[in-house]
């Protein structure tokens, strides 16, 4: 059996209402403040206080208009909405840390390359490598309209634009730029060395960009990659890409499934097995004992929204729920949306997709006390052949405070979780090493003696 030391990022949001719906009522919750930087910079704090390898920062473009034909709910439960910029947050909240990373989601289908690649970059060099970018492709029709688009891209035609917006970031990151061009030399007056910076000069199907990077190489080059799809096209752009991927299932047996046919697609893609770190979402009601846990999660029900959770969940499978009764099947049929979700939940109810949603959300929920958990949370990662945790806000900052003080000790007994930080980037201290593998497709732009 696996003794892996367990991984662990805390899953927010840059809003109100992210995962667990309706929590923001409990009078313990802060999210109401997420407009404020120091919400921010002490919820840092706080983390690197729990040795978490990073804090994984969601984000959507669009709103949440499928439930009802309309954001009525979304507003009035504040379902992702407001949501600010989740990029905007990382330097104050590296400038209170020195090993917290920091993984931000942003939406290629909306970005150009080139001055995305610009602004990684520069929060890798201001990080001091601690950056890492969740690629995502979108699946709300209400943001394909407001970037003036009649709907989404199909689904597979959305990884084919993934797939290509890589290649070009890849190029900027690792090609254009020698790690010898930067001279600092104040002597000679000779800052950079022109001769080892180098254009790129791409011509694709959805980008043609011609030009140098813009920002000098920094300690990551490119930022550590992660990413969630777990459709057969997701698991192949996954296989090709991604350093860290997040899958969820039902139970730990599912789970192997699932990430036995990640790695197996890693492998069929040339690179190997443990190239990539795999994730899952899970929410966690922690006490001394397993009573008071109990108690305490039977306390949050009282204001969880389990509507508001399937509301939610309405955009994740472009389906509106409430058009069906409580006990029809729910037939999902094609979609934009997510495919994988889609395809799981096709022929449930809405009752039965009510009562999932008890916490205002369908993520796993662990509940008991310290060594309850902790027996939980290995059992995933052993069964599931997985490598660690995106642990949700049920409340915020509690949840991850109660996690600190109860669940980290306990596995830190078991020799499952670190007592310090290792030194280095966001990528070294999953990978034991600051750049990609020369396996990984992004090193064929790099440049070498005597080729390119």
């Amino acid at each position: 059996m696996s003794q892996k030391q367990v991984l662990l990022n805390a899953f927010n949001m840059n809003c109100v209402g992210h995962i667990h719906h309706g929590m923001w009522t409990h009078p313990q919750d802060r999210s109401v403040e997420f407009n404020s930087l120091s919400y921010w910079t002490d919820l840092a704090r706080l983390l690197e206080r729990g040795l978490f390898d990073g804090m994984f920062i969601a984000d959507i473009l669009g709103v949440y208009d499928v439930y009802q034909q309309s954001i009525e709910l979304t507003a009035r439960e504040s379902i992702q909405l407001p949501v600010n910029d989740p990029l905007m947050l990382v330097s104050a909240m590296a400038g209170v840390t020195q090993h917290l990373g920091f993984g931000v989601t942003a939406n290629l289908s909306y970005e150009a390359p080139f001055p995305f690649a610009r602004r990684l970059s520069t929060l890798d060099h201001l990080t001091q490598g601690r950056i890492g970018w969740n690629i995502v492709t979108g699946y709300l029709d209400s943001a394909a309209r407001a970037m003036g688009m009649k709907q989404l891209l199909a689904h597979d035609r959305r990884y084919d634009q993934a797939d290509e917006f890589l290649d070009v970031s890849y190029q900027l990151w690792e090609g254009s730029w020698q790690d010898e061009a930067l001279v600092v030399d104040r002597r000679r007056r000779l800052y950079a060395d022109a001769s080892k910076i180098h254009p790129i000069d791409h011509q694709g199907e959805f980008y043609q960009v011609q030009g140098y990077h813009l920002s000098s190489p920094s300690p990551q080059r490119t930022p550590l990659l992660f990413q969630a799809g777990t459709s057969e096209r997701g698991v192949r752009f996954a296989a090709r890409h991604a350093e860290c991927s997040f899958v969820n299932a039902s139970t730990p047996a599912a789970m192997r499934q699932q990430t036995r046919r990640l790695r197996q697609a890693a492998v069929e893609s040339g690179r190997l097995a443990d190239d990539i770190r795999i994730f899952m979402g899970v929410g966690v009601i922690v006490a001394p004992g397993e009573r008071e846990a109990q108690e305490k999660y039977r306390s949050y029900l009282e204001y969880a929204s389990p509507e508001a959770g399937i509301a939610h969940f309405s955009s994740s499978i472009g389906v509106d729920l409430a058009a069906f009764d409580l006990d029809t099947p729910i037939e999902t049929g094609e979609t934009r949306a997510i495919e994988s979700v889609s395809k799981a939940y096709s022929g449930w109810t809405r009752r039965r997709l009510l009562e999932q949603h008890a916490m205002g959300s369908r993520y796993p929920l662990i509940v008991g006390n310290p060594s309850q958990v902790a027996d939980a949370l290995l059992q995933w990662m052993d069964e599931g052949d997985i490598d660690g945790f995106n642990l949700t806000r049920i409340l915020n900052p509690q949840s991850y405070s109660d996690f600190i003080d109860l669940v980290v000790p306990e596995l830190q007994q078991r020799g499952r979780y670190k007592t310090a930080y290792q030194p280095g980037s966001f990528r070294k201290k999953l990978f034991q090493q600051d750049r990609l593998p020369d396996r990984h497709p992004a090193a064929r732009w790099r440049y070498a003696a005597g080729r390119r």
